[in-house]
């Protein structure tokens, strides 16, 4: 009776007829939608402004209605407009499927590409797109191939082959749309290779050629290259090298290392620079003037929360998309311009029911470790909560791989919220929270930090009298 109360809790706070905000790219409005009563997303665009006629490029219910099972990813329209590909998967494998749709006649093309991994990266010829093969039985990605319209699946060419199996690759178009990248990973490595897209078949370039112990990201605009790279930087550092020649002694230094904030990625626009960083275990948004050097920091006036860029395809404008959430304020769209701080609420997601943020309060606290480490600890309760040892209490934490659990909100643990749980994030090593020294102290023969954290945490909670 109360899992059949809890499920209903939860499925009932869903806006069933919702819709995701527009973003403008090449011409078109794009935007995705549900239906009440349908399980799957509509994804739908409209030429020129919002006024016009809505067209729907797939509704996913389409594929829904007749299988058990779906997923749709990797959803790319061709630089013409004319043409969609996107990955299906029936099987719950992540093995997709490659559909083309002519959305000038609505017509789904007879050629299909399979055990893929969704996504395709289209040349500027609109003929042409690359796209990732699975290796059969590890599903890893490993091979990289070259489809023109029109021919078929046998027919398409090999254009890389990542024979390291410790390494994965993908595709994808740059932002700027004139380059299609190769990416290679790894933990520890990562490797480019780039080729001009109105060359489809043309060789592809490497960037930088792989080292242990490097890891470097890449991002183009105009003449040069921006790389976030961990090259002498163990919190990474933002460079740049021209365009025509990109091997590592050319790359030149735009933001220097710092032990103390770590550097996770950059959106590039036209007159400014967005740099996401993470710092005392908080992620930043800082907006760098390319122009005047001026630079600022989003503020956003809680103690925990998560911010990051959101779709920015554009670069030529002065206002920066991003999104933010924390434990007790719902995922929140903003518009912000860079040039007179003005912030827009574009859309906050909608909880159904009686839903207040103001009936709950987040905190981030600090506890030390047995040895001494303050690790930060995110909680989350329904106001009027006492300190008085009786109130249960969920501690969740994970520390591995880097990855990070930021405070984020969700709608499902309102119903342990208002039975009068406490809800905590033990930031423990392993992740890089606190940048990557926080991450080189939770693995390996200093793995053991990662448990004695959490146990530390809980202990803490106790002896506070939060929960027994």
């Amino acid at each position: 009776g109360l899992q059949e109360t809890l499920y209903n809790e939860i499925v009932g706070r869903i806006k069933q007829t919702d819709e995701s905000v527009p973003y403008f790219k090449n011409g078109y409005w794009y935007y995705t939608r549900y239906e009440e009563g349908r399980e799957y997303p509509i994804y739908c665009r409209k030429e020129g402004d919002m006024n016009a006629e809505e067209q729907i490029m797939l509704n996913v219910n389409d594929y829904g209605d007749k299988h058990e099972f779906v997923s749709v990813g990797g959803l790319s329209v061709s630089p013409d407009n004319k043409y969609l590909t996107y990955g299906l998967d029936t099987v719950s494998r992540r093995m997709y499927t490659i559909y083309i749709k002519d959305l000038t006649t609505g017509e789904i093309l007879p050629e299909l590409i399979n055990n893929t991994g969704a996504g395709a990266a289209w040349a500027n010829d609109s003929r042409t797109f690359f796209y990732v093969q699975k290796e059969p039985g590890t599903l890893r990605h490993y091979k990289i191939f070259r489809h023109s319209l029109g021919t078929d699946e046998s027919e398409d060419v090999e254009i890389y082959h990542e024979t390291d199996e410790t390494f994965s690759t993908y595709v994808y178009r740059s932002k700027s749309d004139q380059y299609i990248m190769i990416a290679s990973y790894q933990t520890l490595s990562s490797e480019y290779r780039y080729l001009n897209a109105d060359d489809p078949e043309g060789e592809f370039r490497i960037f930088s050629p792989r080292q242990r112990d490097h890891e470097y990201s890449i991002e183009h605009f105009g003449d040069k290259f921006y790389i976030v790279t961990n090259w002498e930087a163990q919190n990474f550092r933002l460079m740049e090298t021209p365009v025509v020649n990109t091997n590592q002694e050319n790359w030149k230094e735009v933001i220097a290392h710092r032990p103390d904030v770590m550097l996770s990625g950059v959106e590039v626009f036209t007159s400014y620079l967005v740099v996401s960083e993470r710092k005392s275990g908080l992620r930043q948004l800082r907006i760098i003037n390319q122009n005047s050097g001026d630079e600022h920091y989003l503020d956003f006036g809680e103690e925990a929360y998560v911010a990051y860029v959101s779709t920015n395809p554009e670069f030529d404008t002065e206002v920066l998309r991003y999104g933010y959430q924390s434990m007790t304020t719902p995922n929140s769209t903003y518009d912000y311009n860079m040039r007179t701080k003005e912030k827009t609420l574009l859309k906050q997601q909608e909880v159904v029911g009686d839903f207040d943020p103001a009936n709950y309060e987040t905190k981030r606290l600090y506890v030390e470790a047995r040895d001494g480490v303050e690790v930060p600890i995110s909680m989350v309760y329904r106001k009027g909560m006492e300190k008085n040892g009786q109130n249960p209490l969920l501690l969740y934490g994970y520390g591995s791989y880097g990855s990070t659990i930021d405070p984020y909100f969700s709608t499902s643990r309102l119903s342990l919220l208002d039975r009068g749980f406490i809800f905590v994030t033990a930031h423990i090593r392993g992740s890089q929270i606190n940048g990557r020294q926080w991450y080189e102290d939770g693995k390996m023969f200093k793995k053991k930090n990662t448990f004695n954290d959490f146990v530390d945490c809980a202990d803490y909670l106790v002896d506070q009298r939060y929960t027994n």
